[in-house]
């Protein structure tokens, strides 16, 4: 694995636990020689990841949307920062640029972006590995509503495999570098009449 992905918040939360997490994960890619790819704010868990990472050497990609440049205010230090043209775009280039995908606690943002990259996963568009980082319990809930889908039939239990979780950033790396993707020839059985 060269380049990790990171989704998280553009706020720190109310927490101080967030922003430890965030600080750790980028701390452990670095140490790691895995470059972060991440949205390219400077504010927020965002900020906390990218200079968790710088802080301790290592390389951070970010990749943010003109129109955001401003609102998260664009993290001026980083080794490559993309400007792009919309969130459609950076999601497709933090993609083409990663080896797998963590989710930090964040809001709309972080499940956007994680819940879309677990559907292209879903549907065999790619076959790296994509993570929770589960502190405090911040993503039970989500967790929980997967489990649900898969028990009324929206979402086959291979599919819910596919979301790893660990409440350390160490961990769930190890756990991305053993992540063999399943066999998805056909993520839907058509219903039997």
């Amino acid at each position: 694995m060269k380049r990790l992905c990171v989704f998280c918040g553009s706020s720190h939360g109310n927490k101080p636990v967030y922003t430890d997490i965030a600080r750790q994960t980028g701390a452990a890619l670095a140490r790691r020689k895995i470059a972060l790819v991440y949205g390219g704010g400077q504010i927020g868990l965002m900020g906390v990841v990218a200079d968790g990472a710088l802080e301790a050497g290592g390389e951070v990609i970010g990749v943010i949307p003109q129109a955001l440049a401003t609102k998260e205010l664009a993290h001026t230090g980083l080794t490559k920062l993309h400007v792009v043209s919309s969130m459609h775009e950076r999601k497709a280039l933090m993609a083409e640029l990663s080896d797998g995908f963590i989710a930090l606690p964040g809001g709309f943002g972080t499940l956007d972006e994680f819940c879309e990259i677990l559907t292209w996963a879903q549907l065999g568009l790619h076959a790296h590995p994509c993570g929770v980082l589960d502190v405090n319990n911040y993503f039970d809930p989500l967790l929980e509503q997967l489990d649900r889908a898969v028990a009324e039939g929206f979402l086959a239990p291979k599919h819910r495999a596919l979301v790893l979780k660990a409440n350390d950033p160490d961990e769930l790396i190890d756990a991305f570098e053993h992540f063999k993707s399943p066999k998805l020839k056909q993520w839907i059985k058509p219903r039997e009449t």
